[in-house]
């Protein structure tokens, strides 16, 4: 018998369950693509499917102190939702917005959840998908069947984060802890603890521990820009005190919030030297003047060059000013049974180790592709926007902006799968999928994205992975909401890079 990938635990096959649209995936994206389904589409039949045993993606899987967003809840909320909190929100803040969307459009119905997809193929003469699975709380395969598949499964492997291996981490006699796999009630009371990054995990864990624990120490290779600004928003305040309705409040903040964004993102590539003084003010009106902001809070690439973490009322440095946290910027020689030796020769003592390194890049699900019976090699196709992919029929693929919250481009996703469902259903096609024109076939095939635009490690390490990129701008994965909220609404159905049969 051929290798179906799914777990050899699992009991008899159910029967075969068919969807007009299979939604992989009950995160921010999935629950959105749920909504615009039900909403623009009705009468179409989905099923969402969730490996988890809930719905909310990253916001139920990392546990870590303090976990937050890093973009606001004004962006990163669905257009369709007033987000009615502070802009920067917990995970559990976040996980109620979602529940709240699923029970108004009554969305649970249509989600599975314990549901991990194996394998996933193309039929053509069929002009169907179908997904093998199993139900990880019965131990039951499942099938499914549909027309159109969209994947919403997010960009990184939930089960496990990115840990180097650094020599004699077997030698230390505390833990060592990534965020992604937080135990539940590991105690830090009083503990000396490492963090080891700088991005935005860290930056969220450094000031939700320092306090509790003896001391909280960051320890970074190179430093990362960091924005400090008020968890709150004036004009959102004002619009409240008047009494404005929270639908207006949301839609006029998150333009606000848009716009500026924008602003600032043009500045960084601009102007980067100012715009990198004026961040470092920020952060020495916090920490004070005398300290050394050269060494620990001054990136050698320009500002949004790498993501830009947010720090809401400046957390992180107050914690930094008031000496329950510092900052350590050297490299690791080698753990040791007490802490870390640096290549400085200093030696850091811990009892707990905390590994913020970064993401495991996961494309596709960690499901298998086939096309007809072929393995799909994902970095072989060319990417259409970013969420179609020439030689794969009857899929979209929800991935967010960089410099931008996520939810943004999801949105936009939502209303073009909708659209090209409609268009479909027009001509009486039943299968899709992009490709060159002849005016393409000469194009430059580039990397997914320009390693010079952005860079961060987890994107470097998975490039290989990802589909290339044209030279033009419907071929690659554009990083400017500004534009593309116009663009996405323009995109013609009837250009010849949009084949149906």
């Amino acid at each position: 018998m051929p290798d179906t990938g799914l777990h050899p635990e699992a009991t008899h096959t159910a029967a075969t369950e068919h969807f007009d649209v299979l939604i992989v995936g009950a995160g921010i994206s999935g629950v959105g693509a749920a909504w615009h389904l039900t909403t623009q589409r009705p009468g179409t039949s989905f099923v969402v499917l969730e490996a988890l045993h809930s719905f909310g993606g990253t916001w139920l899987t990392h546990k870590y102190p303090g976990i937050r967003s890093d973009s606001d809840l004004y962006t990163f909320g669905y257009r369709f939702k007033p987000w009615v909190g502070p802009p920067i929100a917990a995970a559990s803040e976040i996980l109620n917005y979602m529940g709240e969307v699923i029970e108004d459009a009554k969305l649970a119905p249509h989600i599975r959840y314990n549901h991990a997809i194996h394998t996933a193929a193309w039929n053509s003469d069929a002009k169907l998908w179908t997904l093998e699975a199993t139900d990880t709380a019965t131990g039951q395969r499942r099938r499914f069947t549909c027309n159109f598949l969209w994947m919403c499964q997010g960009y990184y492997r939930h089960a496990e984060g990115y840990t180097p291996e650094w020599p004699g981490m077997a030698d230390f006699q505390g833990d060592i802890v990534h965020p992604q796999q937080w135990p539940e009630g590991l105690g830090y009371s009083g503990k000396r603890v490492i963090v080891i990054g700088s991005g935005a995990s860290a930056a969220t864990i450094v000031p939700a521990m320092a306090g509790r624990a003896a001391h909280v120490t960051m320890l970074q290779r190179s430093p990362t820009w960091f924005r400090i600004g008020r968890n709150g928003i004036d004009i959102a305040d004002q619009l409240r005190e008047l009494a404005v309705d929270e639908t207006w409040v949301h839609e006029i903040v998150r333009r606000k919030i848009l716009f500026e964004q924008a602003k600032f993102t043009a500045r960084s590539f601009n102007e980067p030297d100012k715009v990198a003084e004026e961040l470092l003010a920020n952060v020495r009106a916090v920490v004070g003047e005398d300290y050394d902001i050269g060494t620990h809070f001054t990136p050698r690439y320009r500002p949004w060059h790498q993501r830009l973490a947010y720090v809401p009322d400046g957390d992180l440095f107050q914690a930094v000013a008031a000496g329950t946290a510092s900052v350590v910027t050297d490299e690791i020689e080698r753990f040791t049974p007490g802490g870390i030796l640096l290549k400085s020769g200093q030696e850091l003592e811990a009892d707990l180790i905390v590994t913020a390194t970064g993401f495991e890049l996961n494309v596709l699900g960690d499901i298998a592709f086939t096309i007809d019976g072929r393995p799909l090699a994902f970095h072989e196709t060319v990417t259409y926007r970013g969420m179609m992919f020439t030689g794969v029929p009857n899929m979209a693929w929800v991935f967010g902006y960089f410099r931008a919250s996520w939810t943004l481009r999801a949105d936009l996703v939502g209303d073009f799968v909708c659209r090209l469902l409609a268009e479909m259903e027009q001509r009486g096609a039943r299968q899709v999928e992009v490709a060159l024109r002849p005016e393409d076939h000469n194009m430059p095939l580039l990397p997914w994205i320009d390693p010079q635009n952005f860079n961060p490690g987890y994107l470097m390490r998975g490039m290989h992975l990802l589909p290339k990129r044209g030279d033009k701008p419907e071929w690659q994965h554009n990083q400017d909401y500004w534009r593309e909220k116009d663009q996405f609404p323009a995109i013609d159905l009837k250009d010849a890079a949009f084949v149906y049969r």
